[in-house]
């Protein structure tokens, strides 16, 4: 994948009229990449990170948790406890469990701080300048107002990396995004735009990889993207998942391939791995020494 991706554009691909910034094709092999919320809550936020700071991949996709966490953790920090916290004494003591790591709800409060003012100007633009707001152009635009070197959605607002979030509302941030809509009532979220984004980044890439960390909903969305262009050219799955529930997330690579969201002619893989263990060392065996390299 790696590979692919540095070599040279095609002649008729070095020049792109694309309007729409994010999904002109800027390398041989665009990569997709897609984790769940848990990735940004567990520790892995940091190799992510590393991976958007160096423009690594093209395109991101993951759930509300993964994009209301990194900029919560921009305002206040996560603790390590343990799994087996009483969940009964966390919540008369105002701390919410993410598998062994404790959120107290002041960490929701600066998030609430934060993002209302935002939320407000959205509105305004909405208004006044006739702004249509879609999850990825959302996520951008509060990047850009984080201001924090340790966000993720920092580095994709500033090189200019789409994150989709199709379930932008499924979390934190939705909760934000209700209750604003009591007080000033009108913002909206254009999600079928969005769609288009993704599937054209797909349909005009040259080459295409899929980096997918997780499952469900961020595993779907991009495999159907790919789908699109009658398949990716390189897959790499990281998941605990098995297969015999019939969910997407447990299915293999080769379920990919009978829906053409994978070529046939592709070798995929896929892990089956706790990803917080194994996707920093992927990381700095593949995208870190190739980096190096260069």
């Amino acid at each position: 994948m790696l590979e692919c991706r540095s070599k040279p554009l095609p002649p008729d691909k070095e020049t792109d009229d694309e309007e729409d910034e994010f999904i002109r094709v800027r390398s041989n092999c665009t990569i997709f990449l897609g984790y769940t919320s848990n990735i940004v809550s567990s520790g892995l936020r940091d190799t992510i990170r590393y991976l958007v700071k160096n423009h690594m991949v093209d395109c991101i996709v993951t759930t509300a948790g993964g994009v209301e966490e990194d900029f919560i953790k921009c305002l206040a920090p996560t603790y390590i406890g343990s799994f087996d916290l009483d969940g009964r004494k966390l919540r008369d003591e105002g701390i919410n469990r993410i598998g062994n790591l404790m959120v107290p709800n002041s960490n929701y409060c600066a998030f609430e701080d934060w993002i209302v003012p935002l939320l407000d100007e959205m509105l305004e633009e909405q208004k006044t300048k006739d702004v249509l707001w879609t999850p990825s152009k959302m996520i951008a635009w509060l990047g850009s107002k984080i201001n924090n070197e340790e966000s993720i959605y920092y580095w994709a607002s500033k090189n200019k990396i789409p994150v989709l979030c199709p379930a932008l509302t499924d979390g934190s941030l939705g909760d934000m995004m209700f209750f604003h809509s009591f007080r000033k009532p009108g913002l909206i979220l254009d999600i079928l735009s969005d769609l288009r984004r993704i599937n054209r980044m797909a349909m005009k890439a040259v080459n295409s990889g899929m980096i997918i960390i997780g499952g469900g909903v961020i595993k779907h969305h991009i495999c159907n993207a790919n789908l699109m262009r009658n398949g990716a050219d390189f897959a790499v799955f990281v998941n605990t998942a098995s297969e015999f529930d019939g969910s997407d997330s447990g299915a293999r690579p080769d379920e990919a391939i009978s829906w053409g969201k994978i070529k046939k002619t592709a070798a995929p893989v896929k892990i089956y791995a706790e990803a917080s263990l194994v996707l920093p060392l992927l990381v700095m065996e593949t995208f870190a020494k190739f980096l190096n390299k260069k």
